[in-house]
């Protein structure tokens, strides 16, 4: 959801104590953990991708912008505003998103789906499929009693209530812990699933009390549906994160805040311990980014316009062995509210103003990385104690950034096989010795990728 407010303090709780509560449902489940979120594009070039490029990649999930009628107008934002649960956007319709599940699925991606399930909208109109609704009206779905009784404004994030029960940026905040109003968010969650989705993305969760989501869970055709939930960490807050790894993973946050910290001013030496040992949430509960549509606007992240350190952390974080990454995929804007480019029509990536990062060789080649390395632990640390570092997993693979102004060249120990690997990063053969090691010289903000199973080019 547009955060304008974003919680208050972007804390960096490196001394935290780290919970661990048990999960209802860890990362996702089998070989292929990376999800490329195509945010704003149309179903039907969606489905394109699946076919085109992400299923050849190797990621495991595409995520959808939301499948729901919602206000009219051009912003982006228009789509986190439903006014209904027919499938009925700007988008696509329930035709072009069945057709998008099944062509993503034939090649070998699961769909999740961003969900607006905490609120309605702000004003009163005719949406996108012809539904007439006020704010807090909304025939055949909700009407008035459905709603929490703060119709103000959230204004203080120390307290729960406030927090839980009034309004994200005035929009109409359902109440949750009604028993229709569960049954009625089930209702769309399970058409959805009826239609071969494989899990949701659930926008605004922290504003939603953790117990309702778990009761709105368990009523779900499949229960086990991946879920993933937006909690955004802010230090003192009421609502914390953790409370919600029971329901299944949760987005973590701090990762995207401090790696922009660290690659914008800071040592890449600093992120040897990148993950718990930083006080975030225990890997296999954590969802994790560069950034996403909210925070690629207000700039508590990186995001496009940062170049290098942005790529540079795309591939630091797909080979890093922390929580389950997505790969945000938008397009350039200057204006922070403006929808996307032909409607969310994608005739070519790279045209339009389309970004596609989740193309970029650099990103794109470090999907495979990443499924081959699954489970490896990271061993043969080094790092010069500024901006070059590189780590192996395991047996499987190897990885060296260098983000200094200046090349560098070096050997590296690895524990890697003897034999000739690619450097998917720019497609170069590397050779690695009987003793595992190799030696090679990297251009400033460049970096190396070799993996098993990947000898040539």
């Amino acid at each position: 959801m547009a955060r304008r407010h974003l919680s208050a303090a972007v804390a960096l709780a490196a001394a935290a104590v780290v919970m661990n509560p048990s999960s209802a449902q860890a990362s996702p489940p089998g070989t292929k953990d990376v999800t490329a979120v195509l945010f704003e594009w149309k179903y039907a070039s969606v489905a394109r991708e699946c076919t085109g490029t992400l299923g050849p990649a190797g990621y495991g999930y595409v995520q959808v912008s939301p499948p729901a009628e919602h206000i009219q107008g051009p912003q982006w934002w228009t789509s986190y505003q439903p006014v209904s649960y027919k499938i009925a956007g700007r988008l696509g319709d329930r035709a072009a998103f069945q057709s998008m599940v099944n062509t993503c699925h034939a090649a070998g991606v699961k769909v999740v789906v961003d969900t607006v399930v905490n609120h309605m909208s702000a004003g009163s109109g005719t949406g996108t499929g012809g539904s007439s609704y006020t704010k807090y009206n909304y025939p055949g779905l909700y009407s008035a009693p459905d709603f929490d009784d703060c119709t103000s404004q959230i204004g203080n994030y120390q307290d729960r209530w406030n927090v839980q029960h009034c309004e994200l940026v005035n929009l109409a905040d359902l109440d949750t812990g009604e028993n229709y109003v569960r049954g009625a968010v089930a209702g769309y969650m399970n058409d959805l699933l009826s239609l071969g989705v494989d899990g949701f993305r659930i926008d605004a969760a922290k504003h939603m009390d953790a117990a309702d989501l778990a009761n709105i869970k368990s009523r779900l055709s499949n229960p086990s549906a991946y879920w993933k939930q937006e909690v955004i960490y802010g230090a003192g807050e009421a609502v914390q994160p953790t409370e919600y790894t029971g329901n299944g993973d949760v987005q973590e946050f701090r990762y995207a805040y401090d790696l922009k910290r660290v690659f914008n001013n800071e040592n890449l030496a600093y992120l040897k311990n990148y993950g718990e040992g930083w006080g975030y949430m225990s890997s296999g509960v954590s969802g994790v980014f560069v950034d996403n549509h909210d925070t690629e606007r207000n700039g508590s992240t990186l995001s496009y316009k940062d170049g290098a350190n942005y790529t540079l952390a795309n591939v630091f974080m797909l080979a890093w062995p922390y929580g389950a990454p997505d790969i945000n995929s938008g397009y350039e804007f200057t204006d922070h509210d403006a929808g996307p480019p032909n409607g969310g029509q994608v005739n070519a990536c790279w045209q339009d103003g389309w970004k596609c990062q989740h193309n970029w060789p650099e990103i794109r080649s470090m999907v495979a990385f990443r499924n081959a390395t699954r489970g490896e632990a990271v061993t043969n640390w080094w790092d010069n104690g500024n901006d070059a570092i590189a780590f192996g997993r395991g047996g499987k693979g190897f990885v060296a950034i260098n983000h200094e102004s200046g090349s560098l060249s070096r050997t590296y120990q690895t524990s890697l096989p003897a034999g000739t690997y690619c450097n998917v990063q720019n497609n170069t053969t590397v050779t690695v010795n009987s003793s595992g090691q190799f030696t090679a010289t990297l251009g400033s903000d460049t970096a190396l990728a070799i993996y098993a199973g990947k000898s040539s080019c």
